[in-house]
């Protein structure tokens, strides 16, 4: 094995990540410039036994895998200890090009934007291969929940539309960002970004949370001002209650799909309004951010 401390792991890993999103080409938007899909990532650990992902199971409900979970799904072993695992998570951040194309647009996603989602999205896929076959090469199991079989999307008694496993809460968990009003993750970088984890068999020191609360970054929530993701949505989905996903859901499918298709020649669906030209766009806002309408 390569590394063989647990912080040298960390910078291992981080390495990878970071390398793979400089230097491969499969980073790349597929347009005719062949654009990179997305700038330098932030890199975070969790402990696979960190109270959190109980508390993701009890909230979401009882269909939510913790990390011990798809990890013993995987691997049919039920011998494995949670505090034996690591969930390694990433935030994949949007170029600035595709940032000020998607600030423009009051309705459908622009070009970029749509490419980001589609094809930035199988970057996203192949990262998530790329970090397991390095791992296990090194030795160590690993898996990528997003890609298992026991992956799908359910509905939660309390918040309808989810998932068996959430990209956003390991990132959360991992110290990388906080929920937004939108319920995106607003990180270091903004929250014009896609994340993405794997759960491996290995010990490395979980990267620190700098909040106290899910919602810390978020200026509605923490100082009761912004809002602005609010009049960004095209279909009315996000108000001072939340957001909600049925209205959403209804705006990407069928409407994004066929504009996505009619306008840029490629099947795939994408909005991302409320992800650009907000103050959290690309950095944890703070109230000198907030522009009066």
């Amino acid at each position: 094995m390569s590394a063989k401390t647990s912080a040298d792991r960390a910078a291992w890993i981080q390495e990878f990540i970071r390398g793979f999103v400089e230097e491969s080409t499969e980073n790349s938007l597929r347009n005719p410039s062949s654009e990179k899909a997305f700038t330098i990532p932030l890199v975070g650990f969790s402990r696979g036994d960190d109270p959190l992902y109980e508390s993701y199971k009890d909230h979401v409900g009882p269909f939510y895998m913790t990390p011990w979970e798809v990890f013993t799904l995987t691997f049919r072993d039920f011998g494995v200890k949670a505090s034996e695992l690591t969930v390694i998570s990433w935030i994949l951040p949007q170029t600035d090009a595709t940032k000020a194309d998607n600030r423009k647009k009051t309705r459908f996603p622009s070009e970029r934007w749509a490419r980001a989602r589609v094809f930035g999205e199988q970057v996203n896929v192949k990262l998530r291969e790329h970090v397991v076959s390095m791992l296990k090469f090194e030795g160590y199991q690993a898996v990528a929940p997003i890609v298992t079989p026991q992956f799908s999307i359910r509905i939660s008694p309390r918040y309808g539309l989810a998932s068996t496993w959430s990209e956003r809460h390991a990132a959360y968990a991992s110290g990388l960002g906080t929920f937004g009003l939108c319920d995106g993750l607003i990180t270091a970088v903004g929250k014009a970004m896609r994340t993405g984890s794997v759960v491996a068999r290995m010990k490395i020191p979980p990267t620190k949370r700098p909040y106290s609360d899910h919602r810390e970054y978020c200026l509605f929530f923490s100082k009761g001002i912004c809002g602005k993701c609010i009049s960004r949505c095209p279909a009315g989905a996000i108000t001072e209650a939340g957001k909600d996903k049925s209205l959403c859901f209804a705006h990407l499918f069928p409407a994004t799909v066929e504009y996505v298709k009619s306008h840029y020649g490629f099947d795939g669906y994408a909005c991302g309004l409320c992800q650009t030209g907000v103050p959290c766009e690309s950095k944890i806002p703070t109230a000198e951010d907030v522009q009066p309408d």
